[in-house]
């Protein structure tokens, strides 16, 4: 622990930014490995029958085998979800933090309430917007905001409910050199839910034809 705090504050800008794509990424694949799903994957559930077993399970079309923990992992989504991370949510958290210790230097009720408010006015859409609008230009999509129009409401309003609380413990509790990289085990989760979320068809998308 020692050895991982001195490094923090040696080498801050690598730890942080290194850090937090790693939590990034692994966001994507947790959420690949417990939800089953990846983007441009329409897959179906079905019942199959094991002849040996005389047993039924579930089994998704046009997937690997889940026996392997890993097997059924899209990396090239998990990939772009790794980039989309480096080269800006790590960059970004990591020099916006810093500008709001600039600005509102130390804790305090009032100095962390206005962290907070500003962090979800200004930090939020723009995060929320370049997860959604970033992993949509890396497929190739023809309408890289289709996913943004219809999704970052509620992306949103579920953000400030999460982040308000996750970013009060941040700006309160946890040194100015290790924000980022708090910021990024925090984002664990919340990434899963908006890799999964960007999966779900939302009412105003129109249906596949297959």
């Amino acid at each position: 622990m020692n050895r991982a705090w001195a490094l923090f504050k040696s080498h801050p800008y690598l730890s942080n930014i290194i850090g937090y794509t790693a939590l990034f990424a692994s966001a994507d694949i947790i959420q690949q490995s417990l939800l089953g799903g990846h983007a441009g994957q329409q897959g179906q559930h079905t019942l199959v029958r094991d002849s040996e077993t005389d047993r039924l399970s579930l089994s998704e079309s046009g997937t690997a085998s889940q026996d392997a923990p890993l097997s059924g992992i899209d990396w090239a989504q998990t990939a772009r979800v790794a980039l989309v991370g480096f080269c800006f949510h790590a960059n970004f958290n990591y020099n916006w933090l810093r500008a709001l210790e600039r600005m509102w230097p130390g804790g305090g009720v009032k100095r962390v309430t206005v962290k907070v408010v500003v962090d979800q006015l200004v930090a939020a859409p723009a995060t929320i917007s370049a997860f959604y609008i970033g992993l949509s230009a890396l497929e190739g999509r023809e309408d890289p905001f289709e996913d943004w129009r219809n999704k970052f409401w509620t992306s949103y309003k579920t953000g400030v409910v999460y982040w308000s609380m996750m970013q009060a413990v941040n700006f309160s509790l946890v040194p100015p050199v290790a924000r980022t990289v708090f910021v990024g085990g925090v984002a664990l989760t919340w990434t899963v839910y908006l890799c999964h979320f960007r999966q779900l068809k939302s009412d105003s998308e129109p249906s596949s034809s297959s």
